[in-house]
Parts: C-alpha cells; sequence; structure tokens
C-alpha cells in the first residue's frame, strides 16, 4: 500500500531522531576498558547491580537505550521491575520516556500508555510516538482521543504529529474530524510539508472527495511516488478506472516510474471492470520489474485474472508462488467462487486447512460459506459454522454474514432468521443478505418487517438493501413501500444504478401500474440487456402482446443482441395474448437469427402458446418433435389447456403420462378434477382427489393480500379471522344480489364437489380474492384502484363477478394471479377472457 511507505519513513525518522538526542546520555558514561569483553556478557540487570547496588538514572537510561536497540522486551520488563523496587526512579522522566519508548517499539501499547501517563509533561516526541501506536496498532480512535488531548494540555503538534492522527482519520472514515485537522495544520502552516500533504490526499480519498482530494495534490509543490501512489489508490478504490489509468500515465510523463504499491493499488479495479489486456501489460510489467516475486503483487495478480475469469492464469500465478500466506489462499479461493468453480474453492480449502494446516481468515471462510450456499451444500456449511463459533470468528459480522445467505439459500429460512437475531453486530450488508433471503424462500412479508427493524435500529438501506427489498414490494403488489422506496433512491442518487432503475420498474410492473414502469424505463440514463427484458416481461404479465412486441424492436434497433431471457419473454408475452403467428415466427428467428438453443422453458411456452389458441393438436404433435423428453411441466401446460376447452380424451391422455413421470406438484391433480368436475363427472373427480391423497399431496389453499395505507392485509378462502369479517361479508352479500340483478349466474365448472347449487354459490362467494376486493371497496379511496395478488390462478367463477362488480362500484380492480394481470374497468377485463 502506499501509506506504508509513507509511513514507514515517518517511522525510521522518529526514532533516529529521539536516539539523537538522548545519546548524550550515555555518551557521558565512561567505563574502563578493561571491563569491556565482560560488561558485553552480562544481562541488563546483571549491569545494573555490576555498577552500583543503587544505580544512577543515567544507568538505567542506558541499560533501557540497549533494550531498545535490540528490541528486548523481556530484559525491558526486569529493569521497569528493578525501578519499582528502588521507587526513588519512577518519576525520572528520562527513564519513563525510554519505557514508553520501548514498549510501543514491543507492541505493548497498554503498558507504553500507562507510563506515558505518568509522565507530568511528556515531550512532543513522546506525544507523537505514541499517537503513531495507535494509528499504526489500533485502537484507531484513540490516535484522535490523544491528538485532542495534547492540544487541551497546551502541546503544540509538530509536522510529525498530523501524518499519523490523519491516518487514523482515514481508517475511521472521519472525514469532518479529518478536516478539522487539517485546518489546524494549516494554521500552523504545515500544510504545505509532503508528508502532511500525502496523508491529507489519502483521507480526502479514500472518503470519498476526490474533488478535495485531487485540488490538494495538485497543489502539491514536490510530489514523490508515494504521494501520487496515494491519489492513485483513491480513484481505485472508488472503481474510476479511467481517471486512475490517467494520473497513472500523468505520474510515468512526470518522470516517475510504478513501483509495486503502484501495482498493487491499480490491480482491484482492473480486475473490476474486467479489464484484462490491461491487467496482463500491469503483469508483463511487474515481470520486468520483478514485482511478482513479491507475494503481495502476486496475490493482486491472481485476484485480477480471477475478477476477469480467467482462472487458469490466476492458479499459475498462484503455484508459482514459493511461500504463500493466509491472503493467497484466500484470494485463490475466492477467485474459484468468483468463476463459478465451487467445488475447485472446496478442494483448495481442504488442501489449505488438512495438508498446510493453515487457520483461515475470515475472508477465507465467507468465501467458502459461498461455495457452500451455491451447491446448497448445507453439511458442510454447518460443519463451518461449528467452527467459526470455536474460533471465535462467528462475532465477525463479514462471516455472519456469509453464514445468514449460505441457510437462506440452502432454504433453512427459520435458522437463518434466527442467526440473524442472535447476531451482536449487525450492518447494511447483514440487513440485505437475510433481507433478500426472506423474498428468496417466499417471505417477502418478514423481509418488509426485518425492513422496518433496520430503519429503527438507525441503519440506512444502500443500493444492495434496495435491491433486494423492492422485489419483496413486487411479490406482495405493495406498492405504497415500493413507491417510498423509489422515492428514497432518487433523494440518495441511487436512480444512477442500473440495477436499482431495473428493479424499480419490475416493482411498478408487478404491483399494478404498468405504465408507470415504463415512465421508468423512459427516463433510464443508460439501459443494460436485464432493463429491456424486465420491461417486455412487464408488458407480457400485463397481457399487452403487442406492446411487449414492439418494445423488441426498440431493443432491436437499439444495437443490443437478444439473449434467452429476451426470447422467452418474446414467446411468454405472445403466449399471454394469444399471438399465435408472432411466436411462431420468433421462436423460429431465435434458432436461425439469433443462433440461440431453445430451453425447456421455451418449449414450454410454445406448448402454452398453441394450446392455449385452440391448437391442441399441433401442441401435442410439437411436444413430440421435442429434441427432449418431455417433463411433467410440458405436460402440464397441454393439460391446463385441455381444461379450458374441455378436451377430456385429450386430458385423460396426458394426465397418465403425467402420473407415469409423477406429478411433482398438486396442481396437475387438481386440473384434471376440475376437467372431470367441469362436465359433472363427480365420481372420477372425486377419485382423481383420493389419488393425490394418497400420494401426500396437499392443494395449496387460495390465499390473496391488499394493500391498504402501506399494511399488507391476507386473506385465504372462507376466511372469517379479519377483524373486519362481518363488515366483509355484509358487503359480499350486498353485491351478490346487485350482481344477479345485473344477469350474474355463479360459475360451478370451478367446485370439486357434488354439493347443492346454494351451497356452491355460498363457498364461491367467499373465495380469497371477492373477500379481498371487498375488504379493498370498504377501505381505499375510491378514486384509487383495488389491487389484489393472488397465489393461484384465478377461477372462471371470480373473474366473471370481478366483471360486474367494476360495473356495480364504479372502481378499477387489478388482480393478479399465478399467470398473469388482470385488469377490470366498467365490466371487461384486457384479457379478453383468454388466460
Amino acid at each position: 500500500m502506499p501509506w506504508r511507505t509513507c509511513f514507514n519513513r515517518q517511522r525510521a525518522l522518529l526514532p533516529i531522531t529521539a536516539s539523537r538526542r538522548l545519546s548524550s546520555l550515555s555518551i557521558q558514561q565512561k567505563r574502563p576498558n578493561s571491563f569491556s569483553g565482560k560488561w558485553s556478557g552480562l544481562t541488563a540487570i546483571q549491569r545494573l547491580n555490576f555498577v552500583s547496588d543503587k544505580p544512577c538514572s543515567s544507568n538505567y537510561v542506558a541499560q533501557l537505550e540497549a533494550c531498545i536497540q535490540s528490541k528486548s522486551l523481556s530484559e525491558g520488563k526486569k529493569i521497569h521491575e528493578h525501578i519499582l523496587k528502588n521507587n526513588g526512579y519512577i518519576k525520572d522522566f528520562a527513564i519513563l520516556g525510554k519505557l514508553t519508548h520501548l514498549y510501543i517499539l514491543c507492541n505493548e501499547i497498554e503498558l507504553a500508555r500507562q507510563v506515558f501517563e505518568k509522565i507530568p509533561k511528556p515531550s512532543v516526541i513522546l506525544w507523537n510516538m505514541m499517537i503513531r501506536a495507535y494509528a499504526w496498532n489500533g485502537p484507531i480512535e484513540k490516535a484522535i482521543d490523544l491528538y485532542y488531548e495534547m492540544l487541551k494540555l497546551g502541546v503544540r503538534p509538530s509536522k510529525f504529529t498530523f501524518p499519523f492522527v490523519i491516518k487514523a482519520c482515514s481508517g475511521l472514515q472521519a472525514l469532518e474530524i479529518g478536516r478539522e485537522i487539517h485546518e489546524h495544520a494549516e494554521k500552523l502552516g504545515l500544510e504545505s510539508d509532503i508528508y502532511i500533504s500525502t496523508a491529507l490526499v489519502d483521507l480526502y480519498a479514500k472518503c470519498g472527495d476526490l474533488y478535495e482530494a485531487r485540488r490538494l495534490f495538485n497543489s502539491m509543490s514536490h510530489r514523490d511516488i508515494v504521494a501520487w501512489n496515494a491519489i492513485i489508490a483513491g480513484f481505485s478504490l472508488h472503481g474510476l478506472y479511467d481517471e486512475m489509468i490517467q494520473i497513472v500515465v500523468q505520474m510515468q510523463q512526470a518522470g516517475i516510474m510504478p513501483n509495486s504499491s503502484t501495482v498493487v493499488a491499480v490491480l482491484p479495479t482492473v480486475g473490476q471492470v474486467n479489464a484484462l489486456r490491461q491487467g496482463k501489460a500491469i503483469h508483463g510489467y511487474s515481470v520486468r520489474k520483478i514485482f511478482s516475486d513479491n507475494v503481495v503483487v502476486a496475490t493482486g495478480l491472481l485476484d485480477m485474472y480471477s475478477k476477469c475469469h480467467h482462472i487458469s492464469y490466476a492458479r499459475k500465478i498462484f503455484d508459482m508462488i514459493s511461500e504463500k500466506n493466509e491472503i493467497c489462499w484466500s484470494a485463490m479461493i475466492g477467485g474459484y467462487v468468483i468463476c463459478d468453480s465451487m467445488k475447485e474453492a472446496m478442494a483448495l480449502y481442504d488442501e489449505m486447512v488438512f495438508k498446510h494446516r493453515m487457520n483461515p481468515t475470515p475472508v477465507t471462510l465467507s468465501s467458502i460459506l459461498r461455495a457452500c450456499a451455491n451447491l446448497t451444500d448445507l453439511v458442510k456449511g454447518k460443519h463451518l459454522h461449528c467452527y467459526t463459533i470455536k474460533s471465535g470468528l462467528d462475532l465477525d459480522t463479514t462471516v455472519g454474514n456469509s453464514l445468514l445467505s449460505m441457510y437462506a439459500k440452502c432454504g433453512i429460512l427459520d435458522d437463518a432468521i434466527r442467526l440473524f437475531n442472535e447476531m451482536i453486530s449487525k450492518d447494511k450488508i447483514s440487513y440485505s443478505a437475510i433481507i433478500s433471503g426472506c423474498v428468496q424462500n417466499g417471505s417477502a412479508d418478514k423481509a418488509l418487517l426485518i425492513f422496518r427493524q433496520m430503519q429503527l435500529s438507525g441503519i440506512d438501506p444502500d443500493v444492495a438493501t434496495l435491491v433486494s427489498l423492492l422485489p419483496a414490494c413486487s411479490h406482495l403488489a405493495a406498492l405504497q413501500h415500493g413507491t417510498c422506496c423509489h422515492g428514497y433512491s432518487i433523494v440518495c442518487g441511487f436512480t444512477a444504478y442500473i440495477p436499482i432503475c431495473n428493479a424499480i420498474v419490475d416493482m411498478y410492473s408487478k404491483c399494478g401500474d404498468i405504465n408507470f414502469s415504463r415512465e421508468v424505463f423512459d427516463r433510464m440514463p443508460k439501459r443494460d440487456i436485464v432493463s429491456w427484458n424486465t420491461m417486455i416481461i412487464g408488458y407480457g404479465i400485463h397481457g399487452l402482446g403487442t406492446e411487449a412486441l414492439s418494445l423488441f424492436h426498440e431493443f432491436q434497433a437499439s444495437g443490443l443482441r437478444p439473449d434467452d431471457v429476451t426470447l422467452l419473454a418474446v414467446l411468454s408475452a405472445c403466449s399471454r395474448s394469444g399471438l399465435v403467428m408472432e411466436g411462431k415466427y420468433w421462436f423460429s428467428a431465435m434458432i436461425q437469427d439469433f443462433n440461440i438453443k431453445p430451453r425447456l422453458a421455451h418449449y414450454i411456452c410454445m406448448v402454452d402458446l398453441l394450446a392455449r389458441a385452440g391448437y391442441l393438436d399441433e401442441a401435442y404433435t410439437f411436444i413430440q418433435r421435442m429434441p427432449f423428453e418431455p417433463d411433467v411441466c410440458v405436460w402440464g401446460a397441454l393439460l391446463a389447456a385441455c381444461r379450458i376447452h374441455k378436451n377430456i380424451e385429450m386430458g385423460e391422455e396426458v394426465s397418465k403420462k403425467i402420473q407415469l413421470l409423477g406429478p411433482e406438484c398438486t396442481g396437475n391433480f387438481v386440473l384434471m378434477s376440475n376437467i372431470y368436475s367441469s362436465v359433472g363427472r363427480w365420481d372420477d373427480a372425486a377419485h382423481i382427489r383420493i389419488i393425490q391423497r394418497d400420494q401426500g399431496y396437499k392443494k395449496s389453499p387460495g390465499c390473496s393480500w391488499v394493500e391498504v395505507s402501506g399494511v399488507i392485509h391476507g386473506f385465504i378462502g372462507g376466511d372469517q379471522s379479519h377483524p373486519q369479517s362481518a363488515s366483509i361479508n355484509r358487503k359480499l352479500e350486498e353485491l351478490l344480489v346487485q350482481m344477479k340483478k345485473l344477469g350474474y349466474r355463479a360459475d360451478y365448472s370451478s367446485s370439486l364437489h357434488d354439493v347443492e347449487e346454494e351451497e356452491k354459490e355460498q363457498n364461491l362467494l367467499y373465495h380469497s380474492e371477492k373477500i379481498a376486493i371487498a375488504f379493498g371497496i370498504l377501505n381505499i379511496d375510491p378514486n384509487k384502484p383495488i389491487v389484489v395478488t393472488k397465489n393461484l390462478r384465478i377461477c372462471v367463477d371470480c373473474h366473471t363477478a370481478i366483471k360486474f362488480i367494476t360495473l356495480i362500484t364504479e372502481r378499477e380492480i387489478v388482480v393478479r394471479d399465478a399467470s398473469r394481470f388482470h385488469h377490470f374497468k366498467s365490466g371487461i377485463c384486457n384479457c379478453l377472457d383468454f388466460w
């Protein structure tokens, strides 16, 4: 690091200065030459006893100076003990100063502080030593506290004081304190000192004030390699690759060649932007300058190649390093994880721990836990968790965050939440990890609750938090929460990041406001392929197939090349809108024009497109011609169309194929049972339900939820648990009477039981989406649409009933079911009964 070079110069300077000032004491001590041989063979205590039973102050000082020169802590402690026994010398300032210096040199900072505190008026040299010790070894904040204590006692800082206290500010990201200390240096006329200026450049750069860092750097009359490295490292830290490279070029134009610290500073950003060509040039330069033999440079190079996804290059460098340290092993394991080579990461970790007997660092554990998460290797993950507890590393926040992600990605959400609640120290990453885990495991409501905890704890969400939270808003159709997240993103400047804008586009789309979703999309300063895919998918789920194709044409005109997700979005949009010819065309173009091999998901879309539009025989033939064996999902798409078109014969044939493959879920049982029920074959419907029960499959209950004033209210079919249940029931009965006057007749095709029509009507009336809509009518402003989300496909009767409800209430109702959005208004649904 460039800082280390700077402060090593300071570190070297101070002891020499102190030594010169104190050496006069030892020079005055004249000893007979006849004792010189004997003298060198004695310990410090023996020397003191040899001189006198009551050694004088100068003898103590001389012997402590010898301990300082040899860094002999044990001898120094014996002298200290000897001094304490001879109490008369414990207040001698010269002796206390030497003891302080010795303890600092031997990294016994707290012992040094105890001795230092006994000196009534320490010299500025001793103050500088103590501040430097805390700045280098920690606790860093004590360096700043000591600086202000020094000022309070009226001690004037020297030019050697400021680099170390500024370094402490840099380590703590204490920018405002750093600015104040900068003013102190200016008032003393020391700002132009190269060491102080370099320290200030590093402070401002690391704290993100790159304008001030560059201004100060440009004002320096003389800039050495340390100063150049400080500004380069600052721009690299913030990922500003172009600016960083420009400064490196300027440095060489100024006649200063990059050193190993320069190389180490630039490599992370080179890897981050995947600038492989530049990385190879730096590698070549390092070889020519013999930097690559340095383990720090070599580790930086292998990390760069890993980030550029050239893991074979990284491994070659790793294998050539003769003496590998923990950081080197950690970088190589992390490189395998970055390159999605999880098994190789696991093997290398085992080699590190079991063969080479090296203890993993927190960074190593975090990387290997990511590998466990991606492989869903819960057994290995739990073993690592046990190790972190035994070693005390579970208290490390980074390790804790990795454990959270591991449990969440392995689907053990309860353990993840329990671990989260037990964590002593939580940061933004902790909250982002658990929020993301909740969303991934279908607990979006818990994600919102944890986000509220985050706000109450005083931790402000960052980009990663919002990227995790917005899908929770999307899943629950929590538009108010999503809108708040959007506003917060604008205020914080997060909308400059493409992933945030993509998540916002997706959120508005899935919360029912497709028009505003498009508005956000149009305002994006930059778009990637995910942006276009998200918007096309949004149009598709809203049944706006024509708009989806129009946007796809715009996408092609932008110069981007579609990927398999883009074509899947296009085919899905065609399927939901009945655009059969268009779907067939783009499926062919996918192979011929874009050279994209269709995945199973693309074939399912085509089966759904053909079958839903009534081309059942063509869909059946399409399945038979697939290049691989169709699975349950493919046949399930055809079975769903058989239910829509009441094709019993084909439905039975498809059902048998599904039974042979294994139904995988309750949906296919329900579809076949519905087919029989729709034509009154109750015995067959009952037989299907018996098979379903015997095989251990349970039908998921219909659940709907609606957002009112930022609170999500959930309902299941026949729900009577809500506090407003009585009012909801009355409203449903009123609506039923009014619907019948307008010609509504209950559709019993979704009823699975052979019961009286009146009972069927009551069962249908209390479907979850109807309950949610009634609740919305009672609680949502009449001028606002009612947006309901359902976990299953909306039934035919509810679809018909909602059209009547919009006529009666003169309200717009939006229902998002498991398949798509339905926009009901004035007795019409935008799906035109095609879903």
